[in-house]
């Protein structure tokens, strides 16, 4: 039952972020200064995630390696960074796209993070127990630190990062970049 509903929720969560990115790009009256900003924010979001997700191995084993050295949640900080450059570069009347910011930092700050620390961190906790609590009490949970974190140093694998699906939001990344480039030039 329980993951009938966390599915029925992941597709609401889905549809809103389309609902919520179509309108961002329909009511855009891009700026190239702020295309660029917002682009290269969302470039290094994705290059975040692509990293993450090359080294990410779920509920197998506690991963420490890349990114995952530097920050616990190195996929959330790509989708922060990816959110606020979306919506820098959506400039808009009245300001619409800072108050489309600051909702999505609401939800992830208010409602996604606190509830992906309480669930996931209870369940690294029991899986890894001791490992988990070294681990977490030394690396960040979201913004990076700059000393590394001496785990076992795991390498990148192309194939963790097809499997983690991170191919399919690069797609959808790269072509809401397109939307908003053909709006920024149309």
């Amino acid at each position: 039952m329980a993951s009938q509903r966390s599915k029925i929720l992941g597709c609401i969560r889905l549809a809103f972020l389309y609902f919520f990115v179509s309108c961002l790009v329909w009511l855009s009256r891009p700026a190239p200064r702020l295309f660029a900003v917002g682009t290269l924010l969302v470039v290094l979001g994705e290059a975040v995630r692509i990293w993450a997700a090359g080294h990410l191995v779920k509920s197998v084993e506690l991963v420490d390696s890349g990114p995952y050295a530097y920050t616990q949640n190195p996929l959330y900080l790509g989708r922060l960074l990816i959110l606020t450059g979306f919506c820098i570069m959506a400039r808009s009347r009245y300001g619409l796209n800072w108050i489309a910011l600051g909702l999505g930092y609401a939800v992830f700050f208010g409602y996604y993070m606190p509830r992906k620390l309480r669930v996931e961190g209870t369940r690294l906790q029991k899986m890894h127990g001791e490992a988990f609590l070294r681990y977490s009490t030394a690396v960040p949970i979201l913004f990076p630190t700059l000393t590394r974190y001496p785990g076992k140093g795991d390498h990148w694998s192309f194939d963790r990062a097809v499997k983690n699906q991170e191919f399919q939001v690069l797609t959808g990344v790269l072509l809401v970049l397109g939307l908003f480039a053909w709006r920024n030039w149309a």
